[in-house]
């Protein structure tokens, strides 16, 4: 038996179809104490896991010299919204390798995105 049988899961409209390697800014939720924020993460996402109700996604950024990655549920309220600042081109679903590289080695070129006609 699986969460999506018992419960209604909606997709958050709020989260645009995302791929590996994209570089996004993730608004989410955070709540300290008694009060509730909202707090900005910005980096690549290395992975994507689809797959129902458990689906989420998984965002590194180098702050202060250190590796930091932060899973994101596809599904949850709590995130307000995710931006897309550049499609990345990569060959491969999963960038672990991305790990073991420094930042500069880390960088991942630019994939051109056609617009469609009368979007601008």
């Amino acid at each position: 038996m699986n969460v999506a049988s018992l419960i209604e899961v909606k997709p958050n409209p709020n989260i645009p179809a995302l791929a590996p390697g994209d570089a996004v800014k993730v608004s989410a939720k955070v709540v300290e104490g008694d009060r509730e924020r909202t707090q900005v993460f910005q980096g690549v996402v290395i992975k994507v896991r689809r797959g129902g109700a458990g689906a989420n996604f998984t965002v590194r950024r180098v702050a202060s010299g250190v590796g930091v990655e932060r899973t994101f549920p596809l599904y949850s309220p709590l995130v307000e919204k995710v931006e897309i600042v550049r499609h990345g081109k990569v060959r491969r679903a999963k960038l672990y390798y991305l790990r073991g590289l420094s930042t500069k080695a880390s960088r991942i070129k630019e994939r051109r995105v056609d617009k469609k006609k009368g979007q601008g």
